[in-house]
């Protein structure tokens, strides 16, 4: 499979498959395709237990699967302003995205569910739960807003709003941390928690969550009584 990322600021992913090549999406996000590519909408196997698991990171118990009847291309839009970064995933190097941000894959990338610890996902907001991503494939995430990388040597770490991690590579440990003292959790506006990430191993950040758009959108929006 090759691919090519076009676009900006919502950007698409056009992949250019052989004859029986097959892509998978959990979002609908295809916008253009050959007639070559079939459409087949599955819930991706794994029994329950997986089906729980993309519902609890926010994703669909469905999936969309094209196959190529014939060489062709298909592309993948984004769904919000930013960027899209492939990542390519391989036996025993995983890869921890943040929610809602896978858009595509090859059928060799196997996703679950990944809570950061223990009651976070039910308690912490976004960026408690994540997926795991795991197999061997390219993927596709969609980054809000701009991305940025850093390498995390062995026991560094960095403090990060919940909602700006886009994803890291499995042997990056993730730790929550609640923000300390009434005052800054009333006053300082940075909610209620952070994400210490410690490596070694690659983090990618996103600048502009779409969650923290929410929350500007929703102040200037007129209340009801």
């Amino acid at each position: 499979m090759k691919y090519e990322i076009i676009g900006e600021p919502y950007p698409a992913v056009v992949c250019h498959l052989q004859r029986g090549e097959q892509m998978k999406t959990e979002k609908g996000s295809m916008v253009w395709m050959d007639p070559v590519m079939k459409m087949e909408t599955s819930t991706g196997g794994g029994g329950l237990g997986k089906m729980f698991g993309r519902m609890m990171s926010g994703e669909s118990v469905f999936q969309n699967i094209y196959t190529a009847g014939a060489d062709g291309m298909i592309a993948f839009g984004s769904s919000f302003p930013g960027q899209i970064l492939p990542i390519q995933i391989e036996p025993g190097k995983d890869f921890i995205a943040q929610k809602m941000a896978f858009l595509a894959s090859e059928m060799g990338v196997s996703l679950d569910v990944f809570f950061n610890q223990k009651l976070g996902g039910f308690f912490g907001g976004e960026g408690f739960i994540m997926q795991r991503l795991s197999g061997k494939g390219t993927a596709f995430l969609e980054c809000d807003g701009s991305l940025v990388k850093y390498e995390l040597a062995r026991g560094q770490s960095m403090v990060v709003d919940t909602g700006n991690v886009l994803g890291f590579t499995g042997g990056v440990n993730l730790r929550v941390e609640r923000i300390k003292g009434a005052k800054n959790v009333v006053f300082g506006g940075e909610g209620l928690f952070n994400t210490i990430l410690t490596g070694p191993g690659t983090v990618y950040l996103q600048t502009m969550p779409l969650s923290n758009i929410a929350d500007v959108l929703a102040a200037h929006m007129p209340s009801t009584n």
